[in-house]
């Protein structure tokens, strides 16, 4: 297995070279026992302010929570920094010989300079058809994920995520939206993270046993 991962380390560092500073590269290593220091090697570290030895992404949650068989790279994506900067985001899963995924390998690329050379650029090429306000050429597409430094902030981040899917605080939820609540984030690998079920409990105003119950109601 280490030697899948010195390659990996060789080609994070080709690819970083061959793209510059903008380029950041990942990998999680989903071989160890600790998860929440999954990133084992990053180039470029400055894009999302992160190192190694920071924790999972939402990406790492969702890798371990789905079937390898089903699970595919997610190629071409927008993530956002806590600054904001906007990046365009590739994840590639590198599987083991049993086929279970063994390395997360990510590459991040800060566009933002370039969505604001396009800014600038695009009054000069808009033809008017492109120009209208009837609504016809709008599109919609989803947010940008942010990307966390560790799992304290990535279950945050989906707590938040879960909240805002009922469209209500916690104080007035019933229990039909606190169990979507705990669907949601049950879904999204959350529990996975050491302690969360405290957490979730404590923010819900439930018990542990109230917790469980809530868990197995969406199976």
């Amino acid at each position: 297995m280490g030697y899948r991962l010195d390659f990996l380390k060789q080609l994070a560092h080709g690819l970083a070279v061959q793209f510059g500073n903008c380029c950041e590269i990942v990998i999680h290593d989903l071989n160890q026992q600790d998860l929440s220091r999954s990133i084992v090697y990053i180039e470029n570290g400055h894009v999302s302010n992160r190192q190694t030895g920071d924790g999972p992404s939402g990406i790492v949650l969702e890798a371990l929570k789905s079937d390898p068989e089903k699970i595919q790279d997610k190629l071409s994506y927008l993530t956002k920094t806590e600054d904001g900067r906007m990046l365009k985001s590739s994840t590639m899963y590198i599987r083991g010989e049993d086929n279970t995924i063994s390395y997360i390998f990510s590459l991040n690329y800060d566009i933002t300079p370039l969505i604001a050379a396009q800014a600038a650029v695009q009054p000069l090429i808009q033809t008017e058809a492109e120009n209208r306000t009837d609504g016809k050429n709008e599109h919609t597409s989803n947010a940008p994920t942010t990307i966390t430094h560790n799992v304290t902030e990535l279950l945050d981040q989906l707590i938040d995520q879960a909240t805002a899917l009922v469209g209500k605080p916690v104080a007035l939820m019933n229990k039909d939206d606190k169990i979507k609540v705990v669907q949601y984030l049950n879904d999204a690998g959350a529990f996975l993270i050491t302690k969360s079920g405290d957490k979730v409990s404590s923010f819900l105003g439930i018990s542990k046993f109230t917790l469980y119950s809530y868990m197995d109601a969406g199976k």
